[in-house]
C-alpha cells in the first residue's frame, strides 16, 4: 500500500494508524486563509493543514462570505 493512492479515511488508517494521539502544532508557515467555507480553496488549504500536521482552524481564518459575489441563476 505504499505506493498506493489512499482513497478514503479506512485506507490512512490502516497506513498511519489511528489519529488518537494527534497533537496539531502550528508551524511558521501556519497562515490565516481568506477562502469561504466549502470552497475547493478553502478544501485545499484544510488538507494541507491535515497533511502537515497542523490545527485545521485559524483563528483569522475567513469566518463570512461577506464582500463576495457570485454567479446567480434566474429561476425558470
Amino acid at each position: 500500500m505504499d505506493k498506493k493512492r489512499i482513497d478514503n479515511v479506512f485506507e490512512a488508517i490502516l497506513k498511519y494508524g489511528h489519529d488518537e494521539d494527534f497533537a496539531p502544532t502550528a508551524s511558521d508557515e501556519f497562515e490565516a486563509t481568506d477562502a469561504p467555507a466549502g470552497s475547493p480553496d478553502k478544501i485545499e488549504v484544510l488538507r494541507r493543514r491535515v497533511e502537515l500536521g497542523e490545527p485545521l482552524w485559524h483563528v483569522d481564518d475567513r469566518v463570512d462570505y461577506s464582500g463576495l459575489t457570485g454567479a446567480i441563476r434566474p429561476r425558470e
